[in-house]
């Protein structure tokens, strides 16, 4: 309850304290809006351009790998097919 009820005086004291102060504000939104944005947009760069590396890495692994699964795979397949035929 008490939590409640100071809640309400905080938004009310918000509500007349904007009323009152509106223009100043409006000057501190303007000033702090900018560098928001370009402290947002830097980690926006920043998180795209890892994943885009994190992506090319994956890329050039997969490439590299293919080849020995291709190999153990068909060595593999040759064994079971040995196996079936020794069976028969």
């Amino acid at each position: 309850m008490k939590t409640l009820i100071g809640g309400a005086i905080a938004v009310l004291l918000g509500v007349v304290g904007l009323a009152v102060w509106f223009n100043q504000f409006l000057i501190l939104l303007a000033g702090c809006v900018p560098p928001v944005l370009l402290l947002g947009g830097g980690l926006a760069l920043y998180l795209g351009f890892d994943e885009l590396k994190d992506s090319w890495k994956k890329d050039d692994s997969s490439d590299v790998s293919e080849p020995n699964d291709d190999k153990a795979k068909i060595e593999k397949l040759e064994k079971e097919l040995d196996e079936l035929k020794k069976e028969k």
